[in-house]
């Protein structure tokens, strides 16, 4: 496999730095994306890892010796890069490695107003221009070299992400945000300071992406550890536990115990119908089926779609959807340049709970109704082969492939998907009560391994 093969993914591009990812991979994607775009402006932003400016020199340096002017706005989330996108209405790209260890970094991609660059939206052109300048017949440079400029809207962003709530809904709450040493370090405190009556604090605020701490991936419960000691230790309403470049969060309750993506999206759209009755309401066909039970009974329209937030941007686009939740806690938001953000999440689910004045804990209960597996990896040496035979013993019952296998008896459901980029087969599981989702999942862990 060639360098490109192995760190180009399904919604973006990471590697480990320099084996893998280096500056002159980071030029050749440059000029890659240049070709692509063909625009006239790209705008630029990077995370806290150290090997960001080298790698952000490198890749701009790509764009401008083909015409293309850089904005840079630094250091960055995400979810701010895409705000800078959309209203700047320029194509972006944000260099991060998500949640991935410190050795990782990456480009997540997108076109002008944030719209979304994946295998089926345009990686697979740049990579192959990119390969072309690796392998030394790359396109000759513009005539006229692009420029650099450097512009600061986070200020900006901060007031675009309140607007998404009534701060009167909060009101008084204490909240706590453990940051993990990422970028939620600097847009965390930007917004909140905009809500006077809540206190905040911020656990590991320092941007360092060595990630001194623990890693910033909160899918992981033991890197929620901290916080919800915090969270009962200090007495707050609520925690906020961030990936590393804060497009994500996880949620965890006045008591300590974390709510799932599911919970969190089902909850989410509940307020959102409030606002925009009989809506369509994206979630992905991982999501807990209360996702889907919530949004009708709302009054909305559920709209199953494939994990991934390139496929669920465009979808979006495509259906007209106010909102999109995903299991792994991405939330997409219509008025968001159907983008994702943490931070907007954050802010809502802070409004249901002042708005309702109950703690979180009895505002979650509505909206958890079964008993998940929660994501179970395996490593198989055939993955068609598996998905093949669980299908064949599983088909009494209703089958469909829009992601993997999803199989559903009415009573219980799974999905089984193959990872991108390892032979594993990514299985979720869900039932009517934990004794039948255990033993569900015994017996098809039982069929995958046979």
């Amino acid at each position: 496999m060639s360098v490109l093969e192995k760190i180009v993914k399904a919604y973006d591009i990471r590697g480990t730095v320099p084996e893998q990812f280096d500056a002159e991979v980071a030029h050749a994607l440059g000029v890659g994306f240049a070709k692509f775009v063909n625009a006239g402006q790209v705008v630029v932003a990077r995370d806290m890892r150290p090997s960001g400016p080298i790698l952000v020199e490198a890749f701009c340096r790509g764009l401008m010796e083909h015409g293309v002017d850089v904005v840079d706005i630094g250091l960055a989330s995400t979810d701010l890069m895409y705000y800078a996108s959309g209203i700047l209405d320029m194509p972006g790209a944000m260099f991060t490695a998500s949640h991935n260890p410190a050795g990782y970094n990456g480009v997540k991609l997108c076109l002008a107003g944030a719209r979304p660059v994946g295998v089926d939206s345009g990686l697979v052109e740049v990579q192959a221009v990119a390969q072309k300048v690796l392998d030394g017949v790359g396109p000759r440079h513009a005539e006229s070299a692009g420029t650099q400029s450097e512009k600061q809207l986070l200020g900006d962003f901060a007031d675009h992400v309140i607007s998404f709530i009534d701060p009167a809904d909060i009101g008084k709450m204490k909240v706590v945000a453990d940051t993990a040493n990422g970028m939620g370090g600097l847009v965390v405190p930007a917004v909140f300071e905009r809500l006077e009556g809540v206190e905040l604090e911020v656990m590991f605020p320092e941007l360092d992406g060595t990630f001194p701490n623990h890693p910033a991936d909160p899918l992981q419960p033991a890197n929620q550890r901290d916080l919800r000691a915090r969270v009962v230790a200090g007495g707050f309403d609520l925690g906020l536990a961030f990936d590393g470049d804060a497009d994500r969060v996880f949620v965890v309750d006045e008591t300590g115990t974390g709510l799932s993506g599911s919970t969190t999206t089902a909850l989410l759209a509940s307020s959102v119908l409030r606002n925009n009755p009989g809506a369509t309401i994206l979630h992905n066909l991982i999501c807990s089926k209360a996702v889907p039970e919530v949004i009708g009974e709302q009054g909305g329209v559920p709209m199953r779609t494939k994990v991934g937030h390139s496929f669920i941007k465009q979808v979006m686009a495509d259906s007209g959807a106010v909102f999109g939740g995903e299991h792994s806690a991405h939330y997409y938001f219509a008025r968001n340049y159907n983008a994702d953000s943490g931070l907007i999440a954050s802010l809502m689910v802070m409004a249901e709970v002042g708005r309702v004045d109950e703690p979180l804990s009895v505002v979650r209960q509505p909206f958890e109704r079964y008993s998940a597996s929660g994501e179970i990896n395996t490593e198989v040496d055939d993955v068609q082969a598996v998905i093949a035979r669980v299908s064949e013993t599983y088909r009494e019952y209703s089958q469909d492939r829009l992601d993997g296998l999803t199989v559903d008896s009415g009573t219980w459901w799974f999905n089984l998907r193959p990872s991108n980029t390892e032979p594993l087969l990514r299985l979720n599981y869900e039932a009517q009560d934990r004794s039948s989702c255990d033993d569900g999942v015994a017996e098809l862990l039982a069929v995958i391994t046979s």
